[in-house]
């Protein structure tokens, strides 16, 4: 077992991963770290620049194809599934996060060590407006839906212990979400300050059909709260028609004509439509019921290397790769 394992999910990192890597390198970890490199499907080169740096260079590097693009979360379980150290710091490809504050963070967990999670927070973030924009909505919908504590900023560059890796990797649905597995595990969570810089290169790849599948896997997969609203409005509803029959029912016995047709018919399918819009929320719970049932893969590996270097890195990685995939009923698959 090695103190630290860095994992990260590379997608169209073609221009960032080498440098990226190259300035990991150079940090001096206690008790030695790993490098796990996740290519999430890249329709660039990013890949054959992540072969010839397993195998040029001294670190002891994990590579992990997938077969094809299943989204950055389910890259960074790919990763976990792998990851041996004691701790496990979760960064992104863009290098917008120095490779030097991963020693920092490192190290505050270490000393803070009755922590099991730690998210990094930033005095100013360098993405765009539309990229600040979501970010604010997921932390204001985790809040709400996920029991966020309101103080935490949920970023995706955090450090996590073995503890919390080895629940969270043992969830097989085909939707994982970071945080939420994570605030579904543990409550003791820290954050530390660290620098944020501007994108190496190229744009972000998270487009809004991205945020779209991300903020649905939080209200789908990890709260049953919309469910929860939906009956409250549908209570509400029924009891606002109730009244507005019994005043109906006056009406006519005072012998007053009922008027309001067209408003009646606005109402109408105004709740029609509401109706419609939970029946689809409803739907969308089981069909990703039916997608974990029936055995839909998390991932699908199609080739794993190793460095050459064997120095704090599994000899067979595979076997317990294999196992894993035993003890999860066969969710995931390997190529």
């Amino acid at each position: 077992m090695i103190g630290l394992s860095i994992v990260i999910p590379v997608y169209k990192g073609a221009n960032s991963i080498g440098p990226l890597v190259k300035e990991l390198s150079k940090l001096e970890i206690e008790n030695g770290f790993e490098i796990i490199l996740v290519n999430d499907g890249s329709p660039d080169n990013s890949y054959q620049i992540i072969k010839s740096l397993v195998e040029e260079t001294t670190l002891p590097i994990i590579s992990i194809d997938l077969a094809r693009n299943f989204g950055e979360h389910n890259a960074v379980m790919a990763g976990l599934s792998v990851a041996d150290g004691d701790y496990i710091i979760n960064i992104d490809d863009d290098f917008q996060n120095p490779p030097s504050e991963v020693k920092k963070l490192y190290d505050y967990a270490r000393v803070n060590s009755d922590l099991d999670v730690i998210y990094t927070f930033y005095a100013k973030k360098k993405h765009s407006f539309f990229r600040n924009l979501g970010s604010k909505f997921t932390n204001w919908a985790a809040n709400f839906l996920l029991d966020k504590p309101k103080n935490l900023y949920l970023s995706s560059f955090r450090c996590i212990n073995r503890f919390t890796k080895d629940n969270i990797v043992s969830y097989v649905g085909p939707y994982p979400y970071m945080d939420g597995l994570i605030l579904q595990t543990t409550q003791k969570i820290g954050s530390l300050l660290v620098e944020h810089k501007s994108r190496l290169g190229g744009e972000s790849n998270y487009t809004f059909r991205r945020l779209i599948r991300l903020w649905t896997a939080m209200f789908v997969n990890f709260s049953v709260m919309p469910l929860r609203i939906s009956s409250l409005f549908g209570i509400t509803t029924c009891f606002l028609g109730f009244i507005m029959a019994l005043v109906t029912v006056i009406e006519r016995f005072t012998g007053d004509t009922p008027v309001g047709w067209t408003s009646l018919m606005a109402g109408l399918l105004i709740f029609s439509g509401v109706q419609l819009l939970i029946l689809g929320m409803i739907g969308e719970y089981l069909g990703r019921l039916f997608l974990t049932v029936n055995g839909r893969p998390q991932f699908v590996i199609r080739e794993i290397k190793q460095s050459k270097r064997k120095l704090n890195i599994r000899n067979d990685f595979r076997e317990p790769l294999k196992k894993t995939i035993f003890f999860k009923n066969l969710y995931y698959r390997i190529l």
